[in-house]
């Protein structure tokens, strides 16, 4: 039988919980559910991701709100994925910024991206009809962009191709404080469906864990705190990339099917990932996309909502 599909019957409210990593440095996760941060200057504040909607958005900035009424100055997107994006209306940010590879994406798959995940994972966009349309950021850069808070400095950096072609992480080097997006996980399962594996497991990972950040906030799961954990979540992340590489690339090799390469992978990770947030969720898409890279497609396909649900059939069976 089919499993469900994706995260569709995941329905179930998940408890957030908001921590403070350093003074007014803040990061707010929620069991598995994608992780948003804030960051508090004497100019106001730099959000970090908007979540999927403006009503989601709502909550996480009540909650904020507890402990500081500064202004949200402004808002900084890691990449260009939906559950990241559209709930950027609620926070009057003055700027939104993204990497320009990831303002290039909005407008290439946006739209298409945005109703492939509204139908993964209809819980995180509650409150739906409150997307005014696609975020588009107001400023963009290419590999560093140094934004002053005033008294605080934050580094904005794009050091390679990863989960997305445009990924950036957010970088407080006085505190040694690093929010990656998805470019690292804390104890959650990785989504690849529209990654560059070659480079996020080899370059990319060697790039951010070069930061030597002894605080970090992956894109889902627990923050790392310790050099030691930091270290252990890059290569956690780094192993699932690597043991995924390496049960497909054969199956690809000898002539296999998409089907093979999916069960070699699935039965490779599951029992080290298996438990951990959207693991089955991520597989087939994940898989697919590897599958693609192998073989030479190099930018990955557009995910639709159609698309989604013919890969989920062919695989999750």
């Amino acid at each position: 039988m089919t499993k469900p599909f994706a995260s569709s019957t995941d329905l179930s409210e998940k408890t957030a919980t908001l921590e403070e990593l350093a003074d007014g440095v803040y990061a707010y996760t929620a069991q598995g559910d994608p992780n948003v941060g804030a960051i508090v200057g004497g100019d106001g504040v730099l959000c970090v991701e908007a979540r999927a909607t403006p009503y989601m958005a709502g909550k996480w900035l009540a909650d904020l709100r507890t402990r500081t009424d500064a202004t949200v100055r402004d808002l900084v997107l890691t990449h260009y994925h939906a559950v990241r994006t559209l709930g950027a209306a609620a926070f009057g940010a003055e700027r939104i910024i993204t990497s320009t590879t990831t303002r290039d994406l909005i407008e290439e798959r946006g739209q298409q991206d945005w109703e492939s995940e509204a139908a993964r994972m209809p819980r995180l966009f509650a409150g739906a009809e409150t997307i005014p349309g696609l975020t588009r950021p107001t400023d963009t850069f290419d590999d560093v962009m140094d934004v002053d808070l005033g008294g605080r400095a934050v580094q904005l950096l794009h050091l390679g191709r990863g989960h997305t072609e445009g990924d950036i992480v957010v970088w407080l080097p006085d505190e040694r404080i690093c929010f990656a997006g998805d470019l690292v996980e804390g104890e959650a399962a990785l989504y690849t469906g529209d990654a560059i594996h070659l480079d996020w497991m080899a370059g990319t990972l060697d790039l951010v864990a070069a930061l030597g950040a002894e605080v970090m906030v992956g894109g889902r799961g627990r923050v790392m705190r310790g050099a030691d954990e930091v270290q252990a979540g890059i290569e956690q992340t780094r192993g699932f990339l690597r043991t995924m590489h390496d049960e497909v690339a054969p199956v690809l090799a000898r002539g296999g099917t998409l089907k093979q390469a999916f069960d070699a992978a699935h039965g490779a990770l599951e029992p080290a990932y298996g438990a951990w947030p959207i693991f089955e969720h991520c597989m087939p898409f994940n898989v697919s996309r590897l599958w693609d890279e192998l073989s030479g497609i190099q930018r990955p396909r557009i995910w639709t909502a159609q698309r989604d649900r013919e890969v989920w059939a062919e695989l999750q069976s």
